[in-house]
């Protein structure tokens, strides 16, 4: 081959390569996506330049030849409005569209009926109304559908039964009414619709799934929903019907109206009356101004002993002369909801001094405050946290709960807070109420004959539940926990909905500097020196800790040193020197071992996650989303719950993973 055909067969190869290089979906997808970012306002800069390609530009991924778009994620960039018609229909290639926790509103854009190769639509947490179309029915490919958080209406559709594929179906906290249709999916995991208008009884196909799926609906019945069964007619009495109603007769008709009538004069009397006799005690000095609400407020449950020394009820006078003191009606007894409260979702019925009459247990004491257990008149159990040593004002002090709360509205592995109480002595914490218990009552308690110890299984999930939260925090939020450990961590019986809790508060308490010694209860970060200034290297610290607690059994606050001498050591550094020693299986607990099974493997893989979550150096440490990636790769089974809050943190870009927690 002469030096001119290799020159042209060179130049020709890096033809190729170039045509490679630059190689771009087509005119129509890109397009269709500038014309979805013109159409749609947005408050975040997406910087896509139409100088570059459009797979490399934010959100958007490619296939492997860059010759479609198979994903676009714009989660939470402050999208505006409806969605423009034809525009993302223009994506025939798409197979993952995320535009949660933006502001679109109408219905959902019917464009996106005709992706047949959709796998995963994510529009939770938008402000999205109508019905949901029985075109969903035409995607046949999709796995995961999450319309959870908007305001829909209407039915659900029987035409879901045609997404044959779903593996994830999220509906809740919409205003979805009517019947349950008998949906029956052979790969279903996760299933929704709490917090919805919906009536009637569940249908057998779905009574599988837990009672939280359907929760908040006042008029479903039937298993799993315990506490509502559903209530035939009693044989024998007939329904009534609206045409056998009779009119009723003119004289009936007559004595209905002067009843009526006597009945409003009477009351204008007695009314009359009272307004005397009020008016003569205050000129006589016999009122008296009731400013304070009943003193035996959160009365201590004496009977079962589960509080002593009338804890509560000394803090329940307190709280009604700071009440009193704060100035004003309008402060006085006022206790602050926070979170979605709107239509669909879980509405509380009480007031400060319904709060303060009901019963009360001691939970803890933690380092925030004392929590305890409230039962009220009605039935509702919440958790209440006394907060102490608070250092902000009341401006202050909401804006943190809000954002805090308003972030575990959004993800399960996240316990609800659900409203706060602040005057000049006492400021009050009101979250959900999870009986479970926290997982260092379950790995640190009793271990006497009787017990359950907590199997592989469950640890691991517990595990990936942790991760989640905060990756969710990290990434859909831009907040560090701040707080993470196994006191914090509460059990639920489904083993994927583990929760954290006091998350996000830090910046209301003063500041409190590192001691030496095993400072932060053994989770602490070591470069972290003021605990109200946590980072997201330090929260992936305080989940590593967390990991080698489970793998370990052993609690990081009360750890000996190796040595058995009298200085201690942190878990961490006693994990390290018995790995280096080559002792690997004397790190795990005892009674993981005793259980047997063929988890070795697992067990020394999350080993290897904690180790790295403990890096001394936080530069070193993964992310919270790479964190949770590498605990579902870990035996593959543990993490198969793919629903929209793992796909949240992993959509994230580097550059919101980086940039830090909001001040």
């Amino acid at each position: 081959m002469g030096a001119s055909a290799q020159l042209l067969l060179a130049l020709a190869a890096v033809a190729a390569a170039l045509a490679c290089a630059a190689a771009e979906p087509p005119q129509q997808e890109r397009s269709a996506l500038q014309a979805f970012l013109a159409g749609t306002p947005h408050e975040r800069a997406l910087g896509w330049n139409a100088s570059v390609p459009a797979c490399a530009w934010t959100g958007v991924q490619c296939d492997a030849a860059n010759a479609t778009v198979v994903e676009l994620r714009l989660p939470g960039i402050g999208l505006i409005g409806s969605v423009p018609p034809g525009t993302l229909g223009g994506l025939r290639g798409l197979q993952v569209l995320s535009l949660r926790d933006n502001r679109l509103l109408g219905d959902i854009p019917r464009d996106l009926f005709g992706l047949s190769q959709l796998r995963s639509l994510y529009l939770q947490g938008n402000l999205l109304t109508g019905a949901i179309p029985a075109e969903v029915g035409r995607l046949a490919s999709l796995e995961h559908l999450a319309l959870s958080r908007n305001n829909l209406t209407g039915a659900v559709p029987s035409a879901l039964n045609n997404l044959t594929r779903l593996r994830s179906l999220r509906l809740d906290g919409n205003r979805l009414s009517g019947s349950l249709p008998s949906l029956s999916f052979r790969r279903l995991e996760v299933f929704n619709v709490s917090y919805n208008d919906l009536n009637g009884s569940i249908p057998s196909s779905l009574s599988g799934f837990p009672l939280e799926s359907f929760a908040g609906n006042v008029h479903l019945c039937g298993p799993p929903l315990v506490d509502q069964p559903c209530q035939p007619s009693p044989p024998g009495v007939p329904v009534p019907s609206s045409k056998k109603k009779r009119k009723l007769s003119g004289a009936a008709v007559v004595a209905i109206a002067v009843g009526a009538g006597a009945a409003a004069l009477l009351a204008l009397v007695l009314l009359a009356l009272c307004a005397v006799h009020h008016h003569r005690r205050v000129a006589t000095g016999e009122e008296e101004v009731k400013t304070t609400p009943p003193t035996q407020g959160l009365t201590p449950s004496t009977a079962s002993g589960e509080m002593t020394g009338g804890d509560f009820t000394s803090s329940s006078k307190d709280i009604s002369v700071a009440a009193a003191a704060a100035g004003g009606a309008a402060e006085r007894s006022r206790l602050v909801f926070v979170g979605r409260q709107g239509p669909g979702q879980h509405h509380y019925s009480f007031d400060l001094e319904d709060l303060l009459r009901a019963s009360a247990e001691v939970l803890g004491k933690g380092s925030l405050g004392t929590s305890y257990k409230a039962v009220l008149e009605e039935g509702t159990t919440v958790v209440v946290k006394r907060l102490r040593d608070v250092a902000v004002a009341r401006r202050e002090f909401a804006a943190c709960v809000e954002a805090a709360a308003g972030a575990a509205a959004e993800h399960r592995n996240l316990v609800p807070l659900r409203g706060y109480y602040y005057s000049k002595d006492e400021k009050l914490l009101v979250v959900d109420y999870l009986p479970g218990g926290s997982l260092s009552a379950r790995l640190h308690g009793s271990r006497g004959t009787g017990r359950t110890p907590m199997d592989w299984e469950a640890r691991m999930r517990t595990a990936l539940c942790a991760a989640r939260g905060v990756a969710h925090l990290h990434t859909a939020h831009s907040l560090a926990h701040g707080n993470v450990k196994s006191s914090n961590l509460l059990l639920r019986p489904d083993p994927d909905a583990a929760a954290l809790s006091d998350y996000c508060l830090h910046q209301i308490f003063p500041p409190a500097p590192a001691r030496p010694g095993g400072s932060g209860g053994g989770y602490r970060a070591p470069e972290l020196v003021d605990a109200r200034r946590p980072t997201f290297r330090s929260d992936v610290y305080s989940l590593g800790v967390l990991f080698l607690e489970l793998l370990t059994g052993k609690s990081p606050a009360h750890h000996a040193s190796l040595e058995g001498g009298d200085g201690a050591v942190d878990l961490p550094r006693w994990v390290q020197s018995v790995v280096r020693e080559e002792w690997t299986d004397e790190v795990f607990d005892a009674e993981l071992v005793r259980m047997g099974g063929s988890a070795e493997e697992e067990m020394v893989a999350l080993l290897q996650v904690a180790m790295a979550c403990v890096s001394t150096a936080p530069d070193a440490r993964p992310d919270a989303p790479d964190v949770v990636r590498m605990i579902e790769e870990i035996g593959g089974g543990h993490g198969r719950t793919t629903t929209e809050e793992s796909e949240g943190t992993r959509g994230a870009s580097e550059e919101e993973r980086s940039r830090g927690p909001t001040p």
